[in-house]
């Protein structure tokens, strides 16, 4: 067996700013989740003197993952030099001797990536889970049982999205299958058990506690990590998280490392989000996501406070869709989504893992929050598009014009011609131009832009300066602390912003 290579060392931001290391040796860098039979409830075990029985049990259904890739590379060509050049005949001569003459009349040559990695059998008629990224767009994936047993592998279905990938093999008899257990149902503290094949040594075992749970490393849109202090290490990826019933609770994903070993900080992918992912795959060969047709942004305090909600809570509705499911529902910019087909949304980013997890044509109660009132919704899921949109903000370049007012840091001016010529601006933006942001005020904290268009203040239309400091003012008399303003960027873009009018 090859021994693993290094793997992919991915820079996180907040809140890690160390390197967050992929446990897969491997040249390729992709993302996917694992999945399979239905989540099983289990109660917590205390740990045994010895984990020797429980890893008897379940390491004939651990596998070693070999992928390779093999792909054409064509000989470089001898650089075009000026006939009659003092080097011509040394450059040739040079690059004739290393074997890469005269560009088409040197042969192609195939160069081969390899990767190893672990997995796990959660079907004994021959279906497979690992981690995507561990077999990249390999073209020739092996399974290797613990018996030394080693079989050719087709791929099922993969999703980069959530780090999984579903493999088959034939088997000449049924296999060792694992299932599932409830990762629900896991706390901290609680003792857990990895199998692997860190750095190409298969069959290893180590064992931990569950560190936190909901852990967002920042690696994907539906980042929901179990962090154990379990030993894994590059190698390690795809490979089963156990609690002490021996039903897999977690796949091992990532480690946060310095140096590319295990610190005691690792990843595992929870079962309930793997799970339908799987039976997805399964079913489908591709993911088919549940689809609300909304962009979305946190709420923080000073929102909450603007907004009347309370606490800090929920995802906040900063752009609808005219072609999802959330227009015809009567989902309106504004809005904060507070709970979604009965489960609480705690904050933003758990609504787009909720929606995700949504068949795809189910009818869902959606419950808001709007100008402080609690109103129910019911919105027909559709099917989310991998090329969905993504917002950004544009930064304008030129020098902006003389403001007509100022307030809470911001100079603004009415809409003219000169100003969407000058900021590049939609033609049918309306609003408040900002030309100048003072860089001391709450509003550059906020990232607010000279070149942004103010469209409401606090969820009621503006359309010339006069109107942004006579609602501040109001605001002001209410004895509010903060006003909500909704910004748009020069594509047209919104999304809101909480500024201090204290």
């Amino acid at each position: 067996m090859t021994q693993a290579t290094n793997a992919l060392a991915l820079s996180t931001t907040a809140p890690f700013q160390r390197p967050l290391r992929r446990l897969a040796a491997s040249f390729f860098a992709v993302v996917t989740f694992v999945a399979a039979a239905m989540p099983l409830p289990a109660s917590a075990r205390s740990a045994p003197e010895s984990f020797a029985d429980l890893a008897e049990e379940v390491t004939g259904a651990v596998v070693n993952i070999s992928a390779s890739t093999t792909v054409e590379t064509r000989n470089r060509t001898l650089p075009q030099l000026p006939p009659g050049t003092p080097f011509e005949d040394l450059f040739e001569e040079f690059f004739n001797r290393r074997g890469q003459g005269n560009g088409d009349s040197s042969p192609s040559r195939p160069r081969s990536s390899n990767s190893l990695g672990s997995g796990f059998v959660i079907d004994p008629s021959g279906i497979v889970v690992t981690n995507n990224h561990v077999i990249g767009d390999a073209n020739d994936i092996s399974v290797i049982f613990s018996d030394g047993t080693r079989l050719k592998a087709e791929i099922v279905g993969k999703d980069s999205k959530v780090d999984l990938a579903v493999l088959r093999v034939k088997p000449d008899k049924p296999l060792k299958a694992v299932r599932f257990g409830d990762s629900e149902a896991i706390r901290p503290g609680d003792w857990v058990m990895a199998i692997g094949n860190p750095f190409g040594l298969g069959g290893s075992v180590t064992a931990g506690i569950v560190s936190a749970r909901g852990r967002n490393i920042e690696s994907g849109p539906y980042d929901n990590y179990i962090q154990t202090d379990a030993s894994i290490n590059k190698g390690n990826s795809g490979g089963p998280l156990f609690n002490m019933n021996g039903e897999v609770i977690g796949i091992n994903t990532a480690i946060l490392s310095p140096t590319g070993g295990s610190v005691g900080i690792g990843f595992a992918v929870p079962a309930s989000t793997a799970v339908p992912v799987i039976e997805q795959l399964r079913e489908f060969g591709e993911t088919r996501r549940g689809w609300l047709g909304v962009r979305i942004q946190s709420v923080d305090d000073a929102t909450a406070e603007a907004l009347s909600l309370g606490t800090a809570r929920g995802a906040l509705i900063a752009g609808v869709d005219e072609k999802g499911p959330a227009k015809p529902a009567g989902l309106e910019v504004g809005d904060v989504i507070v709970k979604f087909d009965g489960k609480d949304v705690k904050d933003s980013r758990d609504l787009p893992r909720i929606v995700a997890s949504t068949p795809v044509g189910k009818e869902v109660e959606v419950t808001i929050v709007r100008k402080g009132q609690e109103m129910t919704k019911k919105v027909t899921l559709g099917r989310l598009e991998d090329g969905e949109k993504q917002a950004s903000l544009q930064q304008p370049s030129d020098d902006p014009p003389t403001a007509t007012r100022q307030a809470l840091g911001l100079s603004m001016s009415g809409m003219t011609d000169e100003l969407r010529r000058r900021f590049s601006l939609k033609d049918d933006l309306k609003g408040v131009v900002i030309t100048r942001v003072d860089p001391n005020s709450s509003a550059s904290d906020k990232r607010i832009q000279a070149g942004e268009v103010i469209v409401e203040v606090n969820q009621e239309p503006v359309t010339n300066p006069a109107d942004v400091t006579k609602k501040i003012d109001d605001l002001k008399a209410q004895g509010r602390k903060s006003a909500l303003l909704l910004v748009s960027n020069a594509q047209g873009e919104v999304r809101f912003v909480a500024l201090s009018i204290e």
